[in-house]
């Protein structure tokens, strides 16, 4: 597997993010929707990684948005289904936290379902010592979110 930067440009990688947020759209009503699309993550601020296979088709993706001066957060962090819990969401969860340090981040926060769908990735969060913590930058409560954080 090859993790790269990516522009958002292909059209593979369009299809892949389109996928993502439907299906957060059909778990998580649009108040407690949070997952980027593809404008979203063309913002500045934003660096956005996919993860090849030796194939080169898309098994995965995730982001990191710029949120203050040491604080970035994880974003569309997805595993295509046919490859979830194969070790692809640990090897880019790795990365981005290689990449936030050598970005000079201090801090990591993200934001997560709390419905049992989620369970894996709040599973694989904590794994990588990401602990609960409250709503971060614009985010307010929400009974169907998680929050979480880590220092780096």
């Amino acid at each position: 597997m090859r993790i790269a930067v990516d522009d958002l440009s292909g059209s593979e990688v369009a299809a892949f993010l389109a996928e993502h947020v439907a299906e957060m759209r059909s778990i998580t009503p649009p108040e407690s929707k949070h997952a980027l699309d593809l404008e979203g993550l063309r913002r500045p601020g934003v660096t956005f990684w996919t993860v090849t296979d030796d194939d080169g088709s898309i098994v995965g993706c995730g982001a990191l948005k710029a949120l203050a001066a040491g604080h970035a957060e994880v974003k569309s962090m997805r595993t295509a289904s046919a490859r979830k819990r194969s070790g692809v969401a640990s090897l880019l969860l790795g990365h981005l936290i290689g990449e936030a340090r050598r970005m000079g981040y201090a801090r990591l926060s993200l934001e997560t379902g709390a419905a049992e769908f989620f369970a894996p990735a709040r599973a694989l969060y904590a794994k990588f010592g990401f602990e609960p913590c409250a709503p971060f930058a614009d985010y307010k409560p929400d009974p169907l979110s998680v929050f979480l954080t880590r220092a780096l």
